[in-house]
């Protein structure tokens, strides 16, 4: 696969000797020389100095032909840019795109990106379980449908707890296809399942839905 990443930094760098280790074909864009020269020194000819935002570049790049575009520089505006122009300039099959700030998550997504990466957000759900007020993990997203499967857990005080799930007000667009408990197999609710504290949810909703689900199922 030849996967082509924008920027040369700290993420960038590590993120291509991984994608090199695993025999993949990758090259670099960054505009920075010094950084450029010290990929070179010490991985080869695999960095090629110039914005990945401009069309010029990326067609000197081969982008064309890549399987995938990877825009990681610390700078979100720049990250859209560079995978709008592989997209749509040069019909690179898979863009993503490294974010900053959470809340261009929603924006980069209607703007036709494929994958977003929020470290912000990665965090908080690695954590959510000691996070309260955190309480929807996102697993997967289903892009051309634009769905999301994520998971929202039941918490002791949720006024759901022992509740049937066909008396939940849930969006319409939602379906829940998983309930897992501790000890427990994980089983698919009907509408006569009762939550439970602790439960795990799977469910299937929209992007636009999310808070509504997340409410309908902790009862807030």
């Amino acid at each position: 696969m030849y996967i082509i990443v924008v920027g040369g930094g700290r993420v960038g760098y590590y993120l291509t000797k991984a994608l090199l280790a695993e025999g993949h074909e990758v090259l670099i864009v960054e505009r920075n020389a010094a950084y450029c020269d010290a990929i070179i020194e010490e991985m080869g000819s695999i960095c090629l100095r110039g914005d990945g935002c401009e069309t010029a570049t990326q067609a000197e790049a081969g982008t064309g032909r890549a399987d995938m575009l990877i825009a990681v520089t610390g700078d979100d505006e720049d990250n859209l840019v560079a995978c709008q122009v592989a997209k749509h300039k040069f019909n690179v099959p898979r863009t993503i795109a490294r974010i900053r700030n959470p809340k261009n998550e929603i924006l980069f997504k209607k703007l036709g990106i494929d994958v977003t990466v929020s470290s912000t957000n990665i965090i908080l759900e690695a954590i959510e379980e000691e996070v309260p007020t955190h309480p929807l993990t996102h697993l997967l997203t289903i892009r051309d449908k634009g769905l999301e499967i994520v998971e929202v857990k039941v918490s002791p005080g949720s006024s759901t707890v022992g509740r049937a799930v066909k008396e939940l007000a849930l969006p319409p667009e939602s379906l829940l296809f998983l309930i897992i408990r501790k000890d427990q197999r994980p089983l698919a609710p009907v509408p006569e399942t009762i939550l439970q504290a602790e439960d795990q949810v799977i469910a299937v909703t929209g992007p636009q839905s999310e808070e509504a689900l997340r409410a309908a199922l902790r009862g807030d």
